[in-house]
């Protein structure tokens, strides 16, 4: 069988999966991300197996150490798995509810009510979590999944389908909630973002190339999750220790995630703190690529480029800059930002309101790490990602945000004159 013809057949099944989950009740699903969410744990050591053999194959590619990072499961990072299935079970049902109602003059009543999108087609890389965070997410708000993961965690992410699938069975849900391509040729994408006959949304998860081919080539809708080019300021108003722990934390706590801190921008009154801001990065080796003042501060310190604000690293390092004030962070940030998350340090109510208004990303947070963009962190339960569109959803992706809507409307026998 061609990958033209696996691809379609996996649309086919889809959308006929998609129109029996849509009404499933909610004890249903819960019931099925429960049985997920033990059979997680007890086929931890399959997990393992198979992660095992991604990790070797990496270290075989020479992947980059953040990216093997990303690609690494361990014993505590499957407990974390199936706790956010926990956390998805929790969360209300967002199928059915009733977003707005109002009444007309003529008497006809109309409600807004949320429903399930369909099938929705997720291409990420690296992460093999993705495939059980997306799942889950999907089949609480009733969608249907076609995933296509990188090749990186191609035996990680085939054995958490194998496990989604049969915990999906058990709990008699219907067939093909959760299909992955069963390839890592890359002619199989391009069938798959030419299937608007199957498929609703594309959600995409990785690198700059990665989201500019889909995008491009797509047919259908794409929810763009870019790069995580992330920024703290520090101003002048600043509570010093404040900054230094949410800048450490912002860095160092994940380096390799999107949500990680890319460039701190210092205050030009406040230059003189630099040294004190950075030194908690130096005694964990982050290396700091910096202007010309910042290169001055300390012989190891490297130039940097303009290439570097606007790079995400996924590791450890930083591009530090001075900058004239508030409004050089803004000027900054609007300039080199992918409009994924930025964070202030102030205790200057004016200045955090002048920074959010001007600033035209996805998360602003006054006094508080990056690292808190995550879906989780929200109460969004897990999350398929960080949207950085405008369109439809912005910022963490959760169950609630995978639906559409409908109108009802009741009536008695009107006519329109």
């Amino acid at each position: 069988m061609s990958i033209e013809q696996i691809v379609n057949d996996l649309g086919k099944n889809a959308k006929n999966a998609a129109r029996s989950i849509a009404i499933l009740s909610n004890e249903e699903k819960n019931s099925a991300l429960k049985i997920l969410s033990e059979n997680i744990l007890k086929n931890s050591e399959k997990i393992l197996d198979a992660n095992k053999k991604d990790i070797d194959n990496a270290k075989k590619n020479s992947l980059s150490s953040p990216l093997i990072n990303r690609l690494t499961l361990s014993a505590t990072s499957i407990e974390g798995i199936s706790k956010s299935i926990e956390d998805i079970i929790k969360l209300p049902d967002p199928v059915g509810k009733v977003l707005e109602k109002w009444t007309q003059p003529n008497g006809l009543e109309f409600q807004k009510i949320a429903v399930p999108i369909g099938v929705i087609g997720v291409i990420y890389e690296s992460r093999p979590n993705v495939t059980v965070d997306a799942t889950c997410i999907a089949m609480k708000a009733g969608n249907a999944v076609i995933l296509r993961g990188g090749s990186d965690s191609f035996y990680s992410s085939n054995e958490l389908v194998k496990i989604i699938n049969n915990s999906f069975l058990e709990a008699k849900l219907p067939n093909h909630i959760t299909q992955m391509i069963p390839t890592v040729d890359r002619e199989a994408v391009n069938y798959l973002l030419k299937m608007n006959k199957f498929i609703d949304i594309i959600i995409p998860r990785g690198g700059k190339n990665l989201i500019k081919k889909i995008n491009k080539e797509s047919s259908i809708p794409v929810i763009k999750h870019l790069d995580g080019i992330c920024h703290v300021f520090v101003d002048q108003d600043a509570n010093i220790e404040v900054a230094k722990k949410v800048l450490f934390n912002s860095k160092m706590r994940r380096p390799e995630i999107c949500g990680a801190t890319e460039t701190l921008l210092i205050d030009g009154n406040i230059k003189n703190y630099a040294s004190e801001l950075l030194e908690p990065l130096l005694n964990v080796n982050c290396e700091i690529r910096g202007d010309e003042y910042i290169q001055k501060l300390n012989n190891n310190f490297i130039g940097a480029s303009e290439e570097d604000w606007s790079t995400e690293y996924l590791d450890k390092i930083l591009s530090v800059k001075i900058v004239d004030g508030v409004e050089g962070a803004i000027k900054h940030i609007n300039k080199y930002s992918s409009g994924h998350t930025e964070a202030i340090i102030t205790e200057n109510e004016s200045t955090f309101k002048k920074f959010y208004k001007n600033i035209d990303s996805a998360i602003i947070l006054k006094n508080a790490s990056t690292q808190f963009a995550d879906g989780g962190e929200f109460g969004f339960g897990a999350e398929i990602g960080i949207s950085t569109d405008k369109l439809h959803v912005r910022g963490p992706v959760g169950a609630a945000h995978l639906t559409s809507f409908k109108y009802i409307v009741h009536g008695n026998g009107h006519e329109r004159p």
